[in-house]
């Protein structure tokens, strides 16, 4: 028998019960992405007619894309079968573009703020190898590719990766080597781009992969690519994402639903509604009917976040001694990366200085407040 400690926790149990092997795969946070294994939803879980660049559904992932068809993005309960995702992000064409121009372009990609990749020493002879890993499924086999790029010093790299069999979950490995040249800058803003391509037009597919890092050139980015936009029949499904420092895959990092949610809600925080849900108190600015509420955020956003709010009609604000009334009008104030101020108007006027609240009063009402990259 032997005494093991385990961070602060020390137990007593056989030596070879716990392998060296297994203790030092343990790393917290290793997956450079977020969400990726596509449980958090915060804006919906279906939307259609996209048609140019956006966040839609899943967090953290942005469809950016121009000239290549129509699609639905949706969350999506297909998933590999064993291997302990819940939840896919679907793409789904529903107007073709068979002939895609010159300047068309389409992927999926996740951007990766700076500060968060030092330990990476890109730029410097000891710069990590990137590892990727991802569970992919579509109808359209064939040539894809995952890119990166290093948004600092306009540099990138291309990897290809094969879907074989039609209709059928598949994993996928990619290793992308260090880059000794430009270092990331260490800041809040994007250094890093991982995208993955769904098509592209000649102006991206011209040239020669470039698998190796280096300047950018554009028409090295998608060489090879499959066009999935040319048939409303093509659908494409990713799950279990994860890029990591090293040449070898280990397995897919699962982090608890309130860990992950709250690592999303540093970008987007979706306050939804249920009838008479209280979300803000606040304070009369004047006799009138105008009020600040002051939201605080859950967590520590990126920046001061933008909102928008769906109707004023769908928030009510509290009046003493008398209850409450509908807003006519509702506003950012004022904003910083943990607190949101609101001005709302009603009609229902109050002593100025007398404390006030802010709820929703119907299931539609929502506020979406965004610091994405």
């Amino acid at each position: 028998m032997a005494i093991t400690r385990l961070g602060n926790i020390a137990s007593t149990i056989p030596d070879d019960s716990i392998q060296n092997a297994k203790l030092s795969n343990i790393v917290n946070f290793k997956n450079i992405i977020i969400n990726g294994d596509m449980s958090i939803s915060q804006r919906g879980t279906s939307v259609s007619s996209i048609t140019t660049s956006s966040y839609n559904t899943l967090d953290r992932f942005k469809l950016t894309i121009g000239s290549a068809g129509t699609w639905t993005q949706s969350q999506s309960t297909d998933v590999p079968s064993g291997q302990g995702f819940a939840k896919s992000l679907k793409m789904d064409c529903t107007t073709a573009n068979a002939s895609l121009s010159a300047g068309a372009y389409f992927f999926l990609e996740q951007q990766i703020e700076g500060q968060n990749l030092q330990y990476l020493k890109k730029g410097t002879a000891n710069a990590e190898s990137l590892t990727l890993s991802f569970w992919v499924k579509s109808n359209k086999t064939g040539t894809y590719i995952a890119e990166l790029r290093d948004t600092d010093n306009d540099r990138a790299i291309s990897k290809s990766y094969t879907i074989s069999s039609a209709s059928t979950w598949e994993k996928k490995t990619i290793t992308y080597d260090g880059d000794t040249s430009g270092a990331f800058t260490n800041d809040n803003n994007t250094s890093l781009r991982l995208e993955f391509h769904l098509g592209a037009g000649s102006n991206y597919t011209s040239g020669t992969l470039q698998t190796s890092w280096g300047a950018r050139t554009q028409a090295d980015e998608v060489v090879g690519q499959v066009n999935l936009a040319d048939s409303t029949d093509n659908e494409w499904y990713i799950t279990g994402v994860q890029l990591e420092a090293g040449t070898a895959a280990s397995d897919f990092e699962f982090l608890p639903f309130d860990v992950n949610l709250q690592r999303c809600q540093r970008y987007c925080y979706v306050i939804t509604g249920a009838t008479d849900q209280n979300i803000a108190i606040g304070d009369n600015a004047n006799g009138s009917g105008a009020a600040l509420f002051f939201l605080p955020l859950l967590t520590t956003m990126r920046s001061a976040p933008s909102g928008t709010f769906t109707t004023a009609s769908d928030f009510e604000k509290l009046k003493y001694e008398t209850g409450w009334a509908d807003l006519s009008s509702i506003a950012l104030s004022s904003t910083q990366p943990f607190l949101y101020v609101i001005e709302g108007g009603s009609s229902q006027s109050d002593t100025r200085g007398v404390g006030t609240a802010l709820r929703i009063n119907n299931s539609s009402g929502k506020i979406t407040l965004s610091s994405e990259l």
